[in-house]
């Protein structure tokens, strides 16, 4: 559950007298999510999707974010477009909050995970980094592997609360990957969206009933990173089944499905685990960060740390990258 800034009729039909969208017929809040206040927007002119930037994001790299977004949808990515107003201006104020229009997109985002995803979600990170390639504004990686070691320093009050010798153990594990994480100019870098986790990833049923990507969204984390990491990101997100085990045959379909777009540099294909490893302890820090922060009571649904120790473990297991689907 999140918590989200109630917006009024009138400051939204305000808002909207900006926009070329004709009048307001309805609009209500989407429970999703975490980061932002979303609402499903319909006016006389269509479908639309309203965020209100909520106080985690900075309001300076928003205009990075709206631009990589438009730059993608010019490119042939399916994913939000942000709509601009009468005067060009697509980031706007309302109810005290930055605040922008993007496109709807249709499909849903699968709840259960089937093999017959990983060829699609392959395919759609390929062609997100193609797009990408000549999108030339940096942001750097605000969750990347300088940040793991302070936010490990977070969560050292109350992390062995949550397993007994958690935190000795993530010393050591942070300790091997930073040492052996990829020199700078080794691994090919572009924008990257860091976060396409199965609620990012919308789905139809194409013409021969197999599902289909219909679109990317929440680029709130992208950032200009290691493309492979990106993949390590949606292995770690996408290739483990309900009991934990990791699903060899997803991987491989995910990955040769990215290869036949964008093949992988050998350097890339021999640093695929140890970045593994890297998404697999950001997601878990985060989580356990969010974990011994919150409040007691607070209206947040708190995700499992635990559920990321298991993966590194696998990964720091894994016998090279055959073992991923390789």
């Amino acid at each position: 559950m999140a918590v989200y800034t109630e917006v009024t009729d009138e400051a939204l039909r305000a808002f909207l007298a900006a926009y070329p969208l004709g009048g307001l017929l309805a609009f209500r809040g989407i429970a999703e999510g975490v980061e932002n206040s979303n609402y499903a927007l319909k006016t006389e002119a269509g479908d639309f999707i309203l965020t209100l930037y909520e106080k985690r994001v900075d309001p300076a790299e928003l205009p990075w974010f709206l631009g990589l977004m438009e730059h993608l949808a010019a490119h042939g990515l399916r994913c939000p477009q942000p709509v601009q107003a009468r005067d060009g201006v697509a980031l706007r104020q309302l109810a005290g909050r930055p605040a922008a229009i993007c496109t709807f997109l249709p499909g849903v985002w699968p709840r259960r995970v089937r093999p017959e995803h990983g060829a699609p979600l392959g395919e759609a990170l390929a062609r997100l980094h193609a797009a990408g390639a000549d999108f030339t504004a940096r942001r750097p990686n605000g969750l990347g592997p300088v940040s793991w070691g302070p936010l490990l320093d977070r969560c050292r009050s109350g992390g062995d609360a949550v397993q007994p010798g958690l935190i000795a153990e993530l010393d050591r594990r942070l300790a091997a990957i930073l040492a052996a994480w990829p020199t700078p100019g080794l691994l090919p870098v572009g924008q990257i969206h860091a976060d396409l986790f199965p609620d990012n990833v919308f789905f139809l049923p194409g013409a021969d009933g197999k599902p289909e990507v219909s679109g990317l969204i929440d680029f709130y984390f992208a950032c200009t990173d290691l493309l492979a990491y990106d993949i390590a990101v949606c292995l770690n997100a996408w290739c483990f089944d309900a009991d934990g085990a990791y699903n060899v045959t997803r991987a491989h379909a995910v990955l040769a499905a990215y290869q036949r777009i964008r093949p992988l540099a050998a350097e890339e294909r021999a640093a695929l685990p140890v970045l593994c490893r890297g998404a697999a302890i950001r997601f878990l820090l985060t989580r356990l960060y969010d974990w011994t922060a919150t409040p007691a009571g607070a209206l947040v649904t708190r995700k499992d740390p635990l559920e990321y120790l298991a993966k590194l473990r696998f990964f720091a297991a894994a016998e090279g990258p055959g073992a991923l689907g390789l």
